[in-house]
């Protein structure tokens, strides 16, 4: 029989409530099946993202232990209030890119107030279930995208491995290119620093796919420095402790400098965030038993709900600026790593944080004497590792409009 003609549909007025964005008992597994991959993926993938953290930290202008504090604080908060069941959040490379000319303009002070405004935002945007507007990007708009971002960083590393320095805001390209015109002298313990991780980073991987290559890479060139006593610039100081959280100052000037930059910054975290989360649900994974509990996991995973995600990304942001971090995004590069250990549920990247808090707390004095040049050298092979030939060979061969699109920037 139909619905009588005075009838109100509630579907509507459900996609407009919270219902559904919040966490629930469901999310998790807790059966010792799940629960041991799930802890293995989480300290694999820790151990990756920490050089990581450090290194997009100081891409970014701020101190290596904001990069520190963003990892822990907002991918525990992205895990647990995010969208999908296997995202890893922390500092990305494309976020560092966006914030270094904001640093240069406003100072490393901004930041925590920028997180705090960018995260509303998100959040704002994942309330209001604007999370599947992602689905209507076109292809060669993301990949040329994630091409401009790659150059982007590999340029901006190139003054630390020839031990030049070049002033804050800077054009990469135009840093990059008066490092190499203007160094006299061959920075051979620099470059050797940075030879050394990406050897180690392109080769490790072919001969033991399950080690860190980038962690044992910065272990290997920090402790050949230490016996050395290499003359390369370090990390320095950091702190052993997580900041207490703080309000940040909120001028009306300073909140009207910060309108536009943080419009971008959200903008740049809703569409990496979604992006990743897409490719994550994607992305083949192990299971440990060919058992319908065991597809049901795998099947579980796969799922994801971009408007959740939102809301966990704006929250993650927003906590991270209260505790003087950047804001966050989700990672693919890190989701990638944790699900080909194993991961099946969030409870893994709640772990990867948990990880590098035990570093916080434990292992701060190693940590600073990392040389800057190793941060370098990761950076420079993760943005190659962006950059998928195939995908730019398969755009530029579709059709010109997608190829003037991937090639030409914006204005």
């Amino acid at each position: 029989m139909n619905a009588p003609a005075w009838s109100v549909p509630t579907r509507p007025r459900v996609r407009w409530t919270p219902r559904g964005l919040w966490p629930r008992r469901s999310d998790y597994d807790l059966r010792p099946a799940v629960l041991g991959p799930d802890l293995i993926a989480g300290l694999t993938v820790g151990v990756v993202a920490l050089p990581l953290a450090l290194a997009f930290a100081v891409s970014s202008g701020v101190s290596p232990a904001v990069g520190l504090v963003t990892a822990v604080v907002a991918g525990i908060v992205a895990a647990v209030f995010g969208g999908s069941h296997v995202q890893v959040s922390g500092p990305t490379g494309a976020m560092a890119v966006v914030i270094a000319p904001i640093v240069a303009t406003h100072g490393a002070g901004a930041v925590p107030l920028l997180a705090l405004m960018a995260g509303a935002l998100v959040l704002v945007a994942g309330v209001a279930r604007l999370g599947r507007v992602v689905t209507f990007l076109p292809w060669p708009v993301v990949e040329g995208f994630t091409l401009g971002i790659a150059m982007i960083i590999f340029l901006q590393q190139v003054p630390a491995a020839l031990d030049t320095s070049e002033p804050a805001g800077t054009n990469p390209l135009l840093a990059a290119i008066h490092s190499v015109a203007e160094r006299g002298d061959v920075a051979w313990a620099t470059l050797a620093c940075v030879a050394v991780v990406a050897a180690v980073m392109l080769v490790l991987p072919r001969v033991a796919p399950s080690v860190p290559a980038s962690l044992l890479a910065v272990i290997v060139v920090t402790t050949a420095a230490e016996l050395l006593h290499l003359p390369v610039a370090r990390i320095g100081a950091l702190p052993d402790a997580l900041p207490v959280p703080v309000v940040p100052d909120m001028s009306p000037r300073l909140l009207r400098a910060l309108s536009a930059p943080a419009l971008a910054v959200a903008a740049l975290a809703a569409i990496e965030s979604l992006l990743s989360a897409r490719v994550a649900a994607s992305l083949p994974r192990p299971v440990a038993k060919p058992d319908p509990q065991g597809r049901w996991d795998q099947a579980r995973s796969r799922r994801y709900d971009p408007d959740r995600e939102l809301v966990g990304q704006g929250m993650a942001s927003l906590t991270s600026g209260l505790f003087g971090g950047l804001p966050a995004t989700g990672a693919i590069a890190r989701t990638a790593v944790s699900l080909r250990a194993g991961a099946r549920t969030r409870l893994a990247a709640v772990a990867h944080s948990l990880v590098i808090l035990g570093v916080i707390y434990l292992a701060t004095g190693p940590v600073s004497r990392i040389p800057m040049a190793a941060l370098a050298g990761v950076l420079m092979v993760t943005a190659t590792r962006m950059v998928s030939v195939r995908t730019v060979r398969g755009v530029l061969r579709s059709t010109r409009t997608d190829a003037l699109v991937l090639v030409v920037p914006p204005s």
